[in-house]
């Protein structure tokens, strides 16, 4: 069997021609990242390579390390592939990564939405003949509601706050959700953020995104009632006390579930992702005009039987060790010289299934 373009391994995805991991679990040479949440950009990696935007959250998360940036679309060689980064719309700077060998394309999502979004660049389709594609949303019971009716949800929420005298408390990522919850929400009173939010929101500003006026949390805790404060999900709720009286209110996807919003903390949950819904998932996947699909990080099983059942061909992809999990399903009709995560390295030269983007 010939070497794959793309395999997994306990460090994570691995590319031999290029010798290079994409969004790696422990210290390689060489890492390629999707963005710039901790649990796909960790440190301790000898060289980073990401896009320009991911370039200052990255600097500011991992402090002084080696990272080399680049354009949207810009192509570099590095050993035997091509490899170009292209908006995800997750979060400001998110990248899918395009790895070309031979005229065969295949893409590394990372995590992505096509939802509008002030502080992402959005969501771009590329050609492709193979995909992996995260499913952290992939069930047909994830449909998002509309994120303009969800700002005001939470704008009116924290004015009945304002009027009750008390402090609106919002559970929101540090990086990505925060800051767009700072651009969308409109500017009704003082806003203040823990420091992890700040930290963040200052390496937005840096690069141009307008979030509107917002002031760090004060080292005492003390806020005006009627304030919005923004605070990471992690907090102790303990910790709340001396904010009282107060409401707890949480942005996050999870929260269309029932039997996340049954929190004995929390009074109101609003339904905001920065991830794809699950027709946000099959509506890019199929933008791509891929025949060919491999599923991680989510509901895969889900999303590989309804690609599948249209007629894709259609694959696991081991979210862990490879000796721990099984990459086709058991029915699986690949054949056997085809081997997963590409085609062999001797596959003739092939044009992707749709234009290069310009």
């Amino acid at each position: 069997m010939k070497a794959p373009l793309l395999v997994p391994t306990e460090k994570g995805l691995y590319v031999p021609l290029g010798d290079f991991y994409i969004d790696p679990v422990k210290p390689v040479p060489r890492a390629v990242i999707t963005h710039a949440h901790s649990d796909h950009a960790r440190g301790g990696s000898r060289a980073y390579l990401c896009s320009e935007p991911t370039g200052p959250l990255l600097r500011s998360r991992l402090g002084r390390v080696s990272i080399q940036t680049l354009p949207w679309g810009e192509k570099i060689t590095i050993g035997e592939v091509q490899v170009s980064l292209h908006p995800a719309g997750h979060i400001l700077g998110s990248a899918q990564i395009r790895i070309e060998h031979r005229g065969y394309v295949f893409v590394v999502t990372g995590d992505y939405k096509s939802a509008p979004d002030p502080t992402a660049e959005p969501w771009e389709a590329i050609s492709a003949h193979a995909v992996l594609s995260e499913c952290t949303f992939g069930l047909p019971l994830y449909r998002w509601p509309n994120p303009n009716k969800v700002i005001t949800e939470i704008t009116t929420w924290w004015a009945a706050c304002q009027a009750h005298k008390r402090i609106a408390i919002l559970l929101a990522y540090s990086l990505g959700k925060a800051q767009r919850l700072l651009a969308s929400l409109p500017d009704i009173g003082p806003r203040y953020v823990h420091p992890s939010i700040a930290k963040m929101t200052e390496a937005y500003e840096a690069q141009g995104i307008r979030l509107g006026p917002w002031k760090p949390l004060p080292p005492n805790g003390t806020v005006e009632p009627g304030a919005l404060l923004l605070l990471p999900p992690q907090i102790d709720p303990h910790w709340l006390s001396r904010f009282a009286p107060y409401e707890i209110g949480e942005a996050s996807g999870w929260l269309l579930l029932r039997k996340h919003r049954r929190q004995p903390h929390l009074h109101q949950a609003f339904v905001l992702s920065d991830h794809a819904d699950f027709d946000q998932l099959v509506e890019c996947l199929k933008a791509t005009g891929a025949e060919t699909f491999y599923f991680t990080h989510g509901y895969r099983e889900a999303m590989q039987s309804y690609f599948a059942a249209k007629g894709y061909e259609s694959y696991i992809w081991p979210d862990e060790r490879p000796s721990t999990s099984t990459l086709f399903p058991p029915e699986s009709s690949l054949e056997p010289y085809r081997p997963p995560g590409g085609p062999p390295l001797d596959h003739p030269r092939s044009q992707p299934p749709l234009p290069s983007p310009t």
